[in-house]
């Protein structure tokens, strides 16, 4: 293995993934990324709206990067919430975050980093490449 990706060009190759990456919430060695995936009403501002998705931390070890991740409801002050999620949306949700799984993974790869879930991963989704 070469020397250690750096801080600032992970931050530049996560960035160009797509609209994920939340780099105000990042530090070395741990990056934030979410996804708002189902829109509960488009009545409110943009700025109010609430949404269902998925929020994910990814912690780096070298050239390796464990993940953990959890479900739930962002609201309107713009906080993710550890709630269930409706049926309805179960699939939406678990589409979007198998699809950014697919992308972090390849990207990883492609900078010679594994990728593996860290031990508290407990959640009914699986996240596969798929």
């Amino acid at each position: 293995m070469s020397e250690r990706v750096t801080y600032k060009r992970l931050l530049r190759q996560f960035a160009a993934i797509g609209p994920y990456l939340r780099e105000d919430l990042c530090e070395e060695g741990r990056y934030r990324f979410d996804c708002l995936s189902v829109c509960v009403s488009a009545k409110p501002a943009p700025d109010k709206r609430e949404f269902w998705g998925w929020w994910l931390v990814l912690e780096q070890q070298d050239h390796s990067f464990s993940y953990h991740y959890q479900v739930g409801f962002y609201n309107a002050e713009g906080e993710w919430l550890n709630k269930p999620l409706p049926k309805k949306h179960q699939a939406e949700v678990e589409r979007t975050l198998n699809h950014f799984y697919k992308l972090i993974s390849d990207k990883l790869h492609q900078l010679g980093c594994q990728l593996a879930p860290a031990e508290q991963v407990t959640n009914e989704l699986t996240v596969t490449a798929a």
